[in-house]
């Protein structure tokens, strides 16, 4: 199925309620897990991400789990399930499949977790026996998925001992580590962060409820939407301004791209404002996940742009590098990727959409969610695979038709 967006004949006046944060709410999940007593999580996210992982925490006695493309719940899962008493064998989807995971299983390993391969040495599927893990100090990369270092983090206070975690080279996705810890401190784990260097104690988490707020990363496509518009503004309700995620850097990215921010009582509005900037130049390390909608954005605006800390979207759902480079030479606009973590683009190129043409979206929910609002500028836009969105966004294309974009599926 594919599905046709055309722009909206009006003006984009609205308040959109937003999905909730899928990275809190998988967090939370896991903590819960680990948590003697259940505790309420309110507004859990309805993304695929978070129900997979929700589905597989309640069915923790099931010989196989198949987590789909759930990225973060193949992750924190293998952490979970290798202090969980029972043998399991871990899978996923064939994209999943490709998905390294060898640094975090060889780590796990050493702390006397029983973890094998089942198929390909250093990828799922993973057979995985749950036992006692015994703390020790360990050191892991810095520049590969922070979401092994969330995941040792959160099941460190259930090691025996002290759990002492050393960073080695360039932190990447440093607010997801963040976000990890501060959580844990809330349900009372004991964890100090200085430098490189994470300690964190022997304990368990204390239950209390907790509401989860909405996804920074979902509204940049609305930031997207209204630097792309004429006279838009929308208020997004459930953003807090004292945000965990790092995509809260949203009002900065976009305040010299032609929106406008100002915090309510219930979440952010975003209006239009002149357009100042001439030449962009941002290092995603921390927000990775916002780089193809400012890189959407940018050439949509004709912004030349130097995009860098690009070092792991390469094992994301799909090498996103690679599938902008390449969706882009289709639309007549040559961008540069040097190194696998930095993308330029020189500017002074049309954007130009070939009759027939469809958006690759590699399965990749991120690809149709930013190339999607592009629409503004080239009036339509055909997307394949459009259900993609649901890894993160479920509502996005009805969102999208409220507001008076035109979706029509074929």
């Amino acid at each position: 199925m594919n599905v046709k967006i055309t722009k909206p004949s009006k003006e984009i006046k609205t308040f959109r309620s937003l999905p909730a944060s899928k990275s809190l709410a998988n967090r939370s999940l896991i903590i819960r897990a680990l948590c003697e007593e259940s505790f309420k999580i309110k507004n859990l996210s309805n993304s695929d991400d978070t129900q997979v992982l929700n589905v597989a925490l309640k069915n923790l006695s099931n010989p196989i789990i198949d987590i789909g493309a759930a990225g973060t719940a193949m992750r924190f899962l293998t952490a979970l399930l290798s202090i969980t008493p029972g043998e399991r064998i871990l899978t996923g989807s064939e994209r999943m499949k490709q998905r390294p995971i060898n640094e975090l299983v060889n780590i796990l390993n050493v702390l006397g977790a029983k973890i094998d391969y089942v198929e390909k040495e250093g990828y799922p599927p993973l057979k995985i026996t749950g036992s006692k893990l015994n703390a020790k100090d360990i050191s892991i990369k810095g520049n590969v998925s922070s979401q092994y270092t969330s995941a040792l983090l959160m099941i460190a206070p259930y090691l025996e001992g002290v759990f002492n975690l050393t960073i080695i080279d360039k932190i990447l996705s440093k607010d997801y580590i963040r976000m990890t810890i501060k959580l844990m401190e809330e349900f009372g784990a004991k964890v100090e962060w200085t430098g490189n260097k994470i300690n964190v104690g022997k304990g368990s988490y204390q239950p209390k409820e907790i509401i989860i707020e909405g996804d920074w990363s979902a509204a940049s496509y609305w930031f997207e939407i209204v630097s792309l518009s004429k006279n838009a503004m929308i208020e997004l309700t459930g953003l807090k301004k004292e945000s965990l995620q790092g995509d809260s850097v949203l009002p900065e990215l976009f305040k010299t791209l032609g929106v406008d921010s100002a915090f309510t009582n219930f979440g952010i509005r975003i209006k239009n404002s002149a357009t100042l900037c001439e030449f962009f130049e941002y290092d995603f390390t921390d927000c990775p996940d916002l780089a193809q909608t400012l890189a959407v954005t940018l050439i949509a605006k004709k912004i030349p742009f130097k995009l860098t800390g690009l070092d792991n979207l390469s094992i994301k759902e799909t090498d996103r590098i690679k599938a902008l480079v390449v969706e882009f030479q289709k639309l007549g606009v040559n961008i540069q990727a040097e190194s696998n973590h930095t993308l330029l683009w020189k500017g002074g190129e049309e954007i130009m959409v070939p009759e027939n043409h469809f958006v690759e979206t590699y399965k990749d929910h991120r690809m149709a969610l930013a190339f999607t609002p592009l629409s503004l500028v080239t009036k339509e836009l055909v997307i394949k695979d459009p259900n993609v969105v649901t890894k993160s966004y479920p509502d996005y294309w009805s969102n999208l038709e409220e507001v008076g974009f035109g979706i029509n599926y074929f």
